[in-house]
């Protein structure tokens, strides 16, 4: 810790070996660790006068484990009920090419008598028979020259829509089955025909969308990081669920003081405070969390006080990772060794 280099390897990760090398090497006086039991153990047994100091990074991942699992029971609370089935209505025949051009004439005519011309110049222009010309001006609309039938003719499903569009409301989107019935009611129609009216039908009733709803652990990530490293779309979405629930908010509260204890190690003022806080929640995570520090109490004491954490070594416990990977299968445990204390 005080060197900032790795001083020795052990063969495996248990109690005994831990013990084993702290009695062969006297005089050890702060061992910092993670919340390992085997490593308390050891520790105990190798180097019973030494201050065990549990590090703060590992303290803190401890209870965002418990926060994650919290946020998955709480997520109910926060997501909106399903949206209400729409209405299951006939659907509109969309406009055949006969009404299209009428429109299209129509409002042709009407601009160029908007410019002041006459009939005879209109039809010069257009070149189309005068009967037709005066139609589309006595008409104030192309709805009075398209008629009944915008399609431009009549589909034979017109007196079974609102039969087929019950049936689609009562569950039954099988084309098949519903082109048997259609028979069975006495009408001759094409299986393909059923199926674009069906189409149509599906696209006036698709349901409405649900709003994106926060994942368990993109909320715990939210209330994991410091307040003002939140970007302020992740406020708002933070502070909407907490209003929404008030055990999330409650959990918030104490996740937030633990914080605050942690980084500017208050143990010593605040531990027990907030143990028996957490220990009288109503959320069993945070209980679990806070029986987990009573049984390890002299260990986070120090953590939440002293000044030692494991931090300086976490990039040489990457590397003996990496430096494992590479000899998996091939070297032991000798060589090993030697690579992580002798490699600088």
């Amino acid at each position: 810790m005080e060197n900032r280099r790795p001083v020795g390897l052990l063969p495996e990760r248990s109690a005994d070996a831990l013990a084993s090398w702290l009695t062969h090497h006297p005089g050890v006086e702060v061992i910092c660790r993670d919340r390992a039991r085997y490593y308390a153990e050891g520790a105990d047994q190798g180097a019973a006068d030494a201050v065990q100091v549990a590090d703060r990074f590992h303290l803190w991942q401890n209870l965002g484990d418990a926060a994650e699992r919290l946020v998955a029971q709480l997520r109910p609370q926060w997501v909106p009920p399903p949206p209400e089935k729409p209405e299951v209505t006939v659907p509109e025949k969309p406009e055949g090419l006969r009404a299209q051009r009428i429109r299209e004439r129509h409002a042709a005519v009407h601009a160029l008598m908007d410019k002041g011309m006459g009939i005879g110049q209109i039809v010069a222009e257009l070149r189309l028979d005068p009967k037709t010309i005066r139609k589309n001006m006595r008409a104030a609309t192309a709805d009075e020259l398209i008629g009944a039938s915008p399609t431009g003719r009549q589909s034979s499903l017109d007196g079974h829509a609102a039969y087929l569009a019950a049936r689609w409301a009562e569950g039954c989107t099988s084309t098949s089955r519903l082109h048997r019935e259609l028979a069975d009611r006495g009408l001759s129609v094409s299986e393909r025909t059923v199926r674009r009216f069906l189409l149509r039908l599906q696209e006036n009733t698709k349901p409405a969308t649900r709003p994106p709803v926060p994942k368990a652990r993109e909320v715990t990530s939210l209330i994991l990081t410091h307040p003002d490293n939140r970007p302020d779309p992740d406020r708002v979405v933070l502070k909407e669920l907490r209003d929404r629930s008030g055990d999330l908010d409650t959990a918030c509260e104490l996740i937030a003081r633990f914080a605050e204890m942690l980084v500017h190690r208050q143990g010593r003022e605040n531990l027990e405070q907030w143990t028996r806080d957490a220990e009288r929640s109503q959320h069993p995570e945070l209980r679990g969390f806070a029986s987990g520090l009573r049984k390890d109490w002299d260990a986070v004491m120090a953590g939440l006080t002293l000044h030692w954490n494991s931090g300086v070594i976490e990039g040489h416990v990457n590397r003996i990772k990496m430096l494992k990977r590479q000899m998996f299968g091939r070297a032991n445990h000798d060589l090993l060794r030697k690579r992580v204390l002798l490699t600088r």
